[in-house]
């Protein structure tokens, strides 16, 4: 994420599989703990294989950071469920960022004064100026967004798909997935996560904008500022005209 700060130098890792040291640094010289930072707050949570098979290290090389990131209260791990006949061992644990490993990423730098920003306009102003404010606010949003969507078509889970893109792009780290219900936009990143968690016409205004971009009713079903792990809004299917035929025999 834009967010994550940089780091000159490179962090050498011992793989204790390969039996010897390995380069930790991407491209840009971040350290591997910032990279599993970025890759939770982008798929919510994950297993330490699957951090592994992304960072191209050995889920033993990557629970050394994982095990320090809990000391630090960076992360949470529980067991990952399993459907069916589970093998042999203990299942594997899924981990994801705590708040405070939010607030390492550098987002919530400004919350206390948007906080009470927020409630001096509630107090002088009441809850009409504050819904107005949280809608001016998206407003820019969705015109960026909007812009990004441009030739996404009118389907609206093509169009859900276009604006995970756009919103990763704003730093929200989407995505967008079909289920048999119609489709889900995940979000699992909240920049104001803290702010709306104190003033949710933030969440509610950000959820007309969604709504307004896919082209469908949308149902917000959770939200990081709630103290979900992600914030999910649900895309109806949306029903297909009934054809009736007139019968012209008689």
């Amino acid at each position: 994420m834009k967010n994550l700060a940089a780091c000159s130098e490179q962090e050498q890792v011992t793989d204790p599989v390969a039996g010897s040291a390995v380069v930790a640094a991407g491209p840009e010289g971040r350290p591997t703990r910032d990279r599993v930072t970025q890759l939770l707050l982008e798929h919510g949570a994950a297993t330490a294989a699957q951090l592994g098979v992304e960072l191209g290290l050995s889920p033993a090389a990557i629970r050394r950071h994982l095990d320090a990131m809990l000391a630090d209260g960076d992360v949470i791990a529980r067991d990952q469920v399993v459907r069916g006949q589970r093998g042999r061992g203990r299942p594997a644990r899924i981990f994801r960022l705590t708040d405070s490993g939010r607030r390492r990423c550098g987002t919530h730098t400004y919350d206390g004064m948007a906080t009470a920003a927020l409630r001096w306009i509630s107090r002088y102003g009441g809850p009409d100026a504050v819904d107005a404010f949280a809608a001016e606010q998206v407003a820019a949003l969705e015109a960026r967004c909007r812009a990004a969507m441009e030739g996404a078509g009118d389907d609206p889970l093509a169009r859900a798909e276009a604006l995970a893109g756009a919103l990763t792009a704003e730093g929200y780290a989407a995505n967008a997935s079909t289920i048999a219900s119609g489709g889900q936009l995940c979000q699992h990143h909240c920049p104001v996560a803290h702010v709306a968690a104190e003033f949710p016409q933030l969440c509610e205004a950000e959820t007309a904008v969604i709504s307004r971009l896919v082209g469908t009713h949308v149902q917000r079903l959770a939200t990081i500022a709630h103290g979900d792990g992600v914030c999910t809004t649900h895309i109806p299917t949306q029903p297909k005209p009934s054809v009736s035929s007139v019968r012209t025999d008689r």
